[in-house]
């Protein structure tokens, strides 16, 4: 492209931006609840909304936590029998015999 190209693309933009006019600077302002501003080390402030929000959801986690402890168990302690540990053998235990020193 040759520099008479790229005056003239210059000189495009330009009238672009003089025909647009001075430009209107917007804000944009927190959306929907109240505005909190954050504060350092200090504890966040929490509505009376949020801390019902969060105090039902953990309310409904730990029921389906419970549950599923109470309804299937297996999940939790697994899906065998459980052994009966007197009836290894020494060698099962990794013991050594008693005649060896």
């Amino acid at each position: 492209m040759s520099s008479l190209g790229r005056t003239l693309g210059v000189l495009r933009a330009g009238t672009q931006l003089v025909r647009r006019g001075p430009q209107r600077i917007m804000t944009r302002k927190a959306g929907g609840g109240p505005h909190i501003e954050p504060q350092y080390r200090q504890y966040p402030q929490l509505t009376k909304s949020q801390k019902f929000q969060s105090e039902l959801l953990s309310g409904a986690m730990w029921f389906w936590i419970l549950w599923h402890c109470w309804h299937d168990p297996d999940a939790v302690l697994g899906h065998f029998p459980w052994p009966n540990a007197s009836e290894w053998t020494d060698e099962e235990l990794g013991i050594p015999p008693d005649d060896e020193e």
